[in-house]
């Protein structure tokens, strides 16, 4: 527990409770003296307490602060590097130059794919296996979702 300046509500409510609190200094104070390095996802404010978040790819910190005394409690969950390419894969609290990253590769991946089967129609040698190889591919795919995928 460390105490961090965090002013005391007024009377006024939930919107005023919010005002109250200097968002910025209570995130940068987080991040210097702890080292978090996720983005930050909530910051909720009340009478009593402040809530912050911040989650990363693999990584997630929460941090409980008691307004009255500016005491909190933080917890860091860093996961090891298969959650990590996990997230990575699946863009989960990455950010938006990664989603950029993922669907460009998307893209670009299925152009390849296509220009592979339009070269396949010109190969009059392979055509016939390549045409087959990817029937067999898509009945696989189809078959492995349709029965393993609730």
């Amino acid at each position: 527990m460390v105490n961090l300046t965090v002013p005391r509500a007024e009377a006024g409510g939930e919107a005023d409770a919010a005002r109250a609190v200097n968002k910025l200094e209570v995130i940068e104070h987080l991040r210097t003296t702890h080292g978090i390095r996720g983005a930050l996802v909530e910051f909720r404010t009340d009478e009593r307490e402040c809530m912050v978040t911040f989650k990363g790819a693999g990584y997630a910190a929460d941090a409980f602060i008691d307004r009255s005394s500016g005491r909190y409690d933080l917890t860091e969950t860093a996961h090891g590097f298969v959650a990590i390419i996990n997230d990575l894969h699946k863009g989960r609290d990455t950010g938006k130059v990664w989603s950029v990253l993922i669907d460009a590769s998307a893209v670009l991946m299925t152009c390849v794919s296509l220009t592979g089967l339009v070269l396949l129609f010109y190969i009059k040698r392979r055509r016939i296996s390549g045409l087959l190889t990817a029937l067999v591919g898509t009945v696989v795919v189809v078959a492995v979702f349709w029965l393993w995928v609730p």
